[in-house]
């Protein structure tokens, strides 16, 4: 404990890396400020039956990754997940268009060109969703909630226009972040957002079982151990990796040192267990918002029961179609974005092979089927780990919200930026002759 508190303030001795915390610092307080700023033309003392729809649910989801903001009629109500959904579209495109494709392989020219119709297509995507909140906001909320008039062309247009800048500003944060602080950006704001209601489902969740003798201190004991559980599974799935031998045919030698061409000393190629990420979650949880939504146009009772099977995340049947379209798109998503021939091609120019196997195709071929073989495993992980809320709610009858932070995309999303930023505050301390932040905190020697 001593070693990890004399590495935390090794960071601080480092100015440039103190000042990029202080500066993501205060861009997610103001982030998180935001959330709290109510639409003008709205009374914030009458947001209890919105609260209520976010109570559980598809509802409760959208709260989530806002951070609160989509229950209290925020300016950041839509958060950041149009842009999440613009990147998203992109990136698919790129598989298709040649145009996209030239601009991924144009190096930083082409990834500005990208970011900037990237920010283009979340503008269009936020002007769709605001009118469509603003809607739900009418069905919802008691017509003596809108101060301008209900259905007002006012109200309507004014909010849409500060939707659309809450969710452009909240992208700029996320940039500044990226360019001037530590870590992902938009991860971060997400996180956070995820974060800002952990307190709150954590004492839920102690009430009941504590104050409301609902199975005793013991059991909540029992729940935060599972959870910690949990949280390590996750971190061995998004670092676990499968190490594939590289030898190099030629060298260059520089004093007593070996160096190899490509890599420095390093001798193999890294390919992730789950080299996806949460990506196969997402579209997955797009997905699951269709079925509820095309059934609810019809008055039928099958297709009421397909709208109540497909709107409670804690049942059977949605948690089995969602685990089975987690495994299909982990599968795509991973086809579409490790690129096995160019890491051929890339091991082939620079004189390495993989032993045994011949370079070109047979060496694409050998990575695609060592993919698909680690990808498998890695996709029934990924899905019991985001159906995992729903298993733990029906053995332990834990609360939803609550329960949410065992696993899905919340709690992958957490631990991979933790991870990530980890590791950029730790390249910081290396740099300045330091161990990282899970190693002692004793100077390094400088290498002469």
């Amino acid at each position: 404990m001593k070693k990890f508190i004399e590495s935390i303030s090794n960071v601080w001795k480092i100015e440039e890396l103190k000042n990029r915390i202080l500066i993501t610092l205060g861009l997610l307080l103001v982030y998180r400020f935001g959330a709290h700023v109510t639409l003008p033309g709205i009374d914030a003392t009458q947001l209890n039956s919105l609260a209520g729809q976010t109570k559980s649910g598809i509802g409760s989801i959208l709260d989530m990754f806002t951070g609160g903001a989509f229950s209290k009629a925020s300016v950041f109500a839509l958060g950041i997940m149009p842009y999440i959904s613009a990147s998203i579209v992109v990136q698919l495109m790129g598989i298709a268009i040649p145009y996209l494709q030239k601009l991924q392989n144009d190096g930083e020219s082409g990834r500005k060109k990208i970011n900037q119709i990237t920010r283009w297509l979340t503008i269009v995507i936020t002007l769709v969703q605001g009118p469509t909140y603003i809607y739900n906001l009418y069905r919802t909320l008691p017509s003596s909630a809108f101060l301008l008039g209900f259905n007002s062309f006012e109200f309507l247009f004014s909010s849409v226009i500060i939707l659309v800048t809450g969710t452009i500003f909240a992208m700029w944060l996320g940039e500044k972040i990226t360019d001037k602080g530590i870590g992902n950006g938009i991860s971060l704001l997400i996180m956070v957002g995820i974060l800002a209601r952990f307190p709150q489902a954590f004492i839920q969740e102690f009430t009941t079982r504590v104050t409301n003798n609902n199975g005793g201190p013991m059991l909540l004991v029992i729940e935060i151990i599972i959870w910690l559980l949990v949280i390590v599974a996750c971190v061995l799935l998004t670092m676990a990796i499968r190490k594939i031998p590289v030898q190099y045919a030629r060298r260059t030698t520089s004093g007593d040192f070996e160096q190899d061409m490509m890599g420095g000393n390093r001798q193999w190629i890294p390919l992730k267990l789950n080299a996806s990420g949460v990506m196969p979650i997402i579209f997955a949880q797009a997905i699951m918002f269709i079925p509820a939504a095309v059934a609810g146009l019809s008055k039928s009772d099958a297709s009421q029961s397909v709208v109540g099977a497909f709107s409670n995340m804690f049942g059977f049947w949605y948690n089995l179609v969602f685990a089975t379209l987690i495994v299909v798109f982990t599968f795509f998503y991973t086809a579409i974005t490790v690129p096995t021939n160019k890491m051929s091609d890339d091991l082939k120019r620079s004189g390495g092979f993989i032993p045994g196997i011949r370079p070109g195709v047979e060496t694409s071929d050998f990575l695609d089927k060592v993919m698909s073989l680690i990808t498998f495993p890695g996709s029934l992980f990924l899905a019991l780990i985001a159906v995992f809320p729903a298993i733990i709610v029906s053995l332990m009858d834990v609360q939803q919200s609550w329960a949410m932070f065992f696993g899905g995309t919340s709690l992958i999303i957490m631990v991979g930026v933790a991870i990530d930023t980890i590791q950029q505050i730790n390249s910081y301390l290396l740099n300045k002759h330091y161990d990282g932040l899970m190693k002692s905190g004793k100077n390094r020697k400088a290498v002469a």
